[in-house]
């Protein structure tokens, strides 16, 4: 069953996306018209042609067009295109033209039928633009999926959608880097929200280079551990506490036995094992007063 979609809005966030633009936008134009769609380009500070190229398009009565003076980064536009948004539910795809539009109404319909909060548009089988990216994807899924117990695969997909009121509810908690793919989807994860996989394609980017580095990955992570500390702490500091006490006790019992002793490395790690599993507790009770405030 196909849904009427006036109740979307697609943000796109755009940086240095001249060339990418020029060939990807007026099918997006012609496909938001059809199906009287809201689009919101952002402009995030491009040094090319990006600005002259959403001006040369501004006729179109369902376009809207944010420009950011200075580039703020991918999350940072998509948090101003999430916060100008005024339907029930958004949906981001990126500028390159990798996303089918076909799959926009195919997430829409999953999200509507199955009264979803968010639907990951999964790349899961689909070939990774290199070696390397490819395994710092499987890294950073690795991680997130060891800290935080989740069914979905491709959490750090550019195409999701999901209820535009919760993600203006977390607002304060997304990157402005490149990391807020996966962080959304960990918040809205971790909130015990419905959140959804589907399969979608993708195709080469039309144009333009991507932004995409190792210090991204770095950046991803560090904000996979600050979800889950912010929102479950003791799934980090209680496996810390356990490894130190049993660690240290692997260590001093044999000098124990042999009747030299008590070693100080040993109780230091004990006491270190115990610091750590009383921290979880005080950061688990801060965890529970910042959940009764979202």
């Amino acid at each position: 069953m196909l849904f009427p979609m006036s109740d979307l809005t697609i943000i796109i966030p755009a940086y240095n996306e001249e060339v990418s633009l020029k060939h990807f936008l007026p099918a997006v134009l012609s496909f938001c018209e059809e199906k009287k769609i809201n689009l919101i380009i952002v402009n995030d500070g491009s040094k090319d042609g990006t600005q002259k190229v959403l001006e040369n398009f501004s006729a179109h009565s369902c376009l809207k067009s944010i420009r950011n003076k200075i580039n703020k980064g991918y999350g940072g536009s998509i948090k101003a295109g999430i916060s100008a948004a005024e339907t029930k539910y958004v949906i981001t795809i990126d500028a390159d033209g990798q996303h089918y539009l076909e799959d926009v109404e195919k997430l829409y319909n999953e999200i509507v039928s199955n009264d979803a909060d968010m639907i990951i548009g999964s790349r899961k089988g689909q070939p990774n633009s290199s070696y390397y990216r490819g395994m710092g994807k499987s890294l950073i899924r690795g991680i997130a999926k060891l800290l935080m117990p989740m069914d979905v695969y491709d959490i750090n997909s550019g195409m999701k959608i999901y209820d535009t009121v919760l993600a203006k509810k977390y607002l304060p908690l997304y990157p402005d880097s490149m990391a807020f793919s996966d962080t959304i989807a960990l918040v809205f994860i971790s909130q015990r929200h419905h959140v959804l996989e589907i399969p979608i394609q993708i195709r080469k980017r039309v144009g333009g280079k991507s932004t995409i580095s190792t210090i991204t990955a770095f950046e991803t992570i560090k904000q996979i551990l600050n979800i889950v500390v912010l929102f479950n702490p003791m799934r980090i500091f209680f496996p810390l506490s356990v490894f130190f006490i049993i660690a240290s006790i692997a260590w001093g019992l044999p000098i124990i036995l042999t009747g030299k002793g008590v070693s100080v490395g040993a109780m230091l790690g004990i006491v270190t094992g115990i610091f750590f599993f009383f921290f979880g507790l005080v950061a688990e009770q801060l965890s529970l007063l910042r959940k009764g405030k979202l």
